[in-house]
């Protein structure tokens, strides 16, 4: 059968989804249906930095990103790379790109996607007294996974530039949560029509979701959740939860420590990587989190409310 034709694609009023034609096969039958996507374009975030007198911008990450949220995404990402510590340190974030559609040739890079788009690029202006470190705005080091590095040097780097930490003393009950994976993918709407975004939702002890931000990047989600709670001058967030609907690796525990939250959990697996993070800095981590199940990985003794036993356990 030949395959369906996506030059009937159009954007919805949600700028976040694309519907699309598809064929659906159920068993020897198939229709032809129209279909939710998530739209996964690039950002490019630059930073202008520097005395009144003598001002600098430079661009320094592209990031593919669910549109949305695109300013909390930066101040997120700019935070959690230690670039920026406080709200006060951002003067302004603003739209800085133009239509490509309109003559302006894409980046060498990202000619093979169709950009439309004059929201593609955002700049953020820092305040004149900020001082920025140029060699800590390179995007590859030390925080993907993929970077070669062993972790007790990325351990290291972490201790580098993480803020003070505060005694961990956020507890949650263990009925409270077994609800929380249900009471995020209950306001995950973007997700329900397409199955294809990772979401990030911050709780409070007793299973209150307080803010949620989906992305088809699981680290895009983070730094905009946390993006929209350092722009409000709520950082650090020491008596939040951080729920991940997929796993917990190295670079999004590293983003909860730099955005001050005590306890991470996860749906899906954690590595070995960010349970070292956990440990090193008193992040209570569970892991498969289900209605019914999880592990803890860390911090046992903050989650209330179970029987314990240490029966198969390998000391």
């Amino acid at each position: 059968m030949k395959a369906p034709s996506f030059a009937g694609s159009f954007l919805t009023a949600d700028s976040s989804m694309l519907q699309s034609a598809v064929v659906r096969v159920a068993g020897q039958m198939s229709q032809q249906v129209s279909d939710s996507l998530a739209i996964e374009e690039p950002l490019e975030i630059q930073l202008t930095y520097g005395p009144s007198n003598s001002r600098q911008t430079r661009s320094i990450s592209v990031t593919m990103r669910t549109p949305g949220n695109d300013f909390d995404l930066a101040a997120g990402f700019l935070m959690t790379e230690g670039v920026i510590q406080d709200a006060n340190d951002v003067e302004q974030i603003v739209y800085a790109g133009g239509s490509f559609d309109e003559g302006t040739p894409p980046p060498q890079a990202m000619e093979v996607l169709k950009l439309g788009s004059r929201l593609n690029t955002v700049r953020v202006d820092l305040a004149a007294e900020v001082a920025v470190n140029v060699g800590s705005l390179q995007r590859n080091f030390y925080t993907t996974s993929s970077c070669g590095i062993c972790g007790k040097a990325s351990l290291l780097a972490l201790r580098t530039v993480c803020p003070p930490r505060a005694t961990n003393n956020f507890r949650v009950d263990a009925q409270t949560l077994y609800s929380l994976p249900s009471r995020l993918r209950a306001s995950q709407g973007v997700f329900d029509r397409t199955g294809g975004l990772h979401g990030a939702g911050l709780f409070d002890s007793t299973g209150n979701l307080l803010a949620l931000r989906e992305d088809v990047g699981r680290h895009n989600a983070v730094d905009k959740l946390i993006g929209s709670e350092f722009r409000a001058d709520r950082t650090p967030l020491r008596d939040r939860l951080l729920l991940l609907s997929g796993r917990a690796s190295f670079e999004l525990l590293q983003k909860a420590l730099m955005g001050g939250i005590p306890m991470v959990a996860a749906v899906g697996a954690p590595s070995s990587l960010a349970v070292q993070v956990a440990k090193e800095f008193d992040i209570t981590l569970v892991g498969f989190l289900r209605e019914d199940h999880f592990n803890i990985y860390h911090g046992s003794e903050r989650i209330d409310r179970y029987s314990s036993t240490s029966i198969g356990v390998i000391e």
